[in-house]
């Protein structure tokens, strides 16, 4: 059977448990003196809110900064950003249920939403909610929001997705450019919208591009989203669509193990050379930029044990609580925070692995179930904690909670 782990880190050595904050630490220790063991996820909302007001600040004011909620959907984490975003990308009743319950909103609610299949209960709540534009993904999914939108007795507002045919930007996760299930193919766009311009009970407003994400290059990111501007005008001006909505999905990366992070200033100071025409509103959706670095996924190390020359921690939890390593392909390292007592419940040494490389793994009865491969520590043993920094996105929501039936990781803010 082939396996996929995630990619061997050495020869990195972990962190320091320095490098977590005092609070972080602080917590984590507390909720060791409990009775389960620890696997858990901390949040800093005033990390995430930072983050947000040194995006808005560095963009012009014709942008629009929305989070995407699927990024981390942790109440307080979404209440934390609440203030400082202009509003919120959905993609299901229950995001749309909590972006709604989460801010102070104007007759019209300040959401978009996306999602490439999206089923008749959504949409129907999405049109009931008069959110500021549903991406539509596909002529059915036109005539699905006009009947919908007709039966409510209100007009929707809609933004085509599109599929450009070509994309001007590098990053790791392309999601334009090629065959896909996302949006409508660059081709077919013209035909699409005049169909939707004979369907009642539609306002289309523009468009929404999401070609790419995870991207470090401030220098290619703002060429992006200037070509995204500039298509949408073009196109259109060709199909006689009145523009007042472009939608950038995500994009904006965040720096790994030997990565340069995104540089702010400079994609801001490009940003600012794009002229929007007048009226036309740019939704920036970034989700995992916003609160990557605002979450800690913490796990006790139930066993430490060698097998044939190799050292492995086996930690109380695993993909079922933090797939994103192992899904993604990233060597994503950790700090070892030392819990100084110990019972092993048994006349047993405590086993410990020392000034060695180690191989982090999890809960789970399958060899996939690897975080980290070949880490140096400088110690580890049963009953410290495992530590891994940047795990406010994409962690808790993307995981196996089901799987093998264990107990879900918790979360909660500092």
């Amino acid at each position: 059977m082939s396996v996929q782990f995630p990619p061997s880190a050495a020869p990195l050595v972990a962190h320091s448990a320095d490098v977590l904050p005092a609070p972080v630490r602080s917590r984590l220790l507390e909720m060791t003196r409990g009775a389960e063991p620890v696997s858990a996820y901390v949040y800093d909302g005033e990390v995430a809110a930072a983050r947000a007001r040194e995006l808005r600040a560095a963009l012009p004011d014709w942008a629009a900064v929305y989070y995407a909620v699927k990024a981390n959907s942790y109440p307080g984490i979404v209440r934390a950003l609440a203030p400082h975003v202009d509003g919120f990308e959905v993609a299901s009743v229950s995001e749309l249920e909590l972006a709604l319950t989460t801010a102070e909103f104007t007759d019209v609610p300040a959401v978009v939403a996306a999602g490439p299949a999206k089923s008749l209960p959504v949409l129907t709540a999405l049109v009931r909610a008069r959110v500021e534009a549903i991406n539509a993904e596909s002529l059915l999914e036109l005539h699905r929001i006009s009947r919908i939108a007709v039966a409510e007795g209100v007009t929707a507002r809609v933004a085509l997705r599109v599929n450009p045919a070509d994309i001007p930007i590098s990053g790791s996760l392309h999601m334009g450019g090629a065959p896909s299930q996302f949006g409508v193919a660059e081709p077919d766009v013209p035909d699409v919208l005049a169909a939707a311009g004979k369907l009642p009970g539609l306002d289309v407003v523009g468009f929404h591009i999401h070609a790419a994400s995870n991207n470090l290059d401030a220098d290619s990111h703002a060429a992006y989203l200037r070509w995204c501007v500039e298509w949408s005008v073009r196109t259109a001006a060709a199909t006689g669509v009145d523009l007042r909505h472009v939608d950038i999905g995500g994009g904006i990366g965040v720096a790994f193990q030997g990565e340069e992070p995104f540089d702010m200033a400079r994609f801001g100071e490009l940003t600012a050379l794009v002229e929007p025409p007048v009226g036309v509103k740019v939704v920036l959706e970034p989700g995992r930029f916003l609160v990557a670095d605002c979450g800690w996924y913490a796990a006790e190390v139930t066993d430490v044990k060698a097998s044939y020359g190799e050292w492995f921690a086996v930690l109380r939890g695993g993909i079922n609580h933090f797939q994103l390593p192992t899904s993604w392909d990233i060597v994503h390292n950790v700090a070892v925070l030392p819990v100084d007592t110990w019972e092993a419940g048994e006349e047993c040494p405590r086993p410990a692995a020392e000034d060695t490389r180690v191989t982090v793994v999890g809960e789970l009865c399958t060899p996939e179930d690897t975080l980290l491969r070949d880490v140096h520590v400088e110690r580890v043993r049963a009953g410290d904690l495992v530590v891994f920094p940047n795990a406010g996105s994409y962690g808790w929501e993307f995981a196996m909670h089901a799987f093998l039936g264990h107990p879900i990781a918790g979360r909660q803010l500092l």
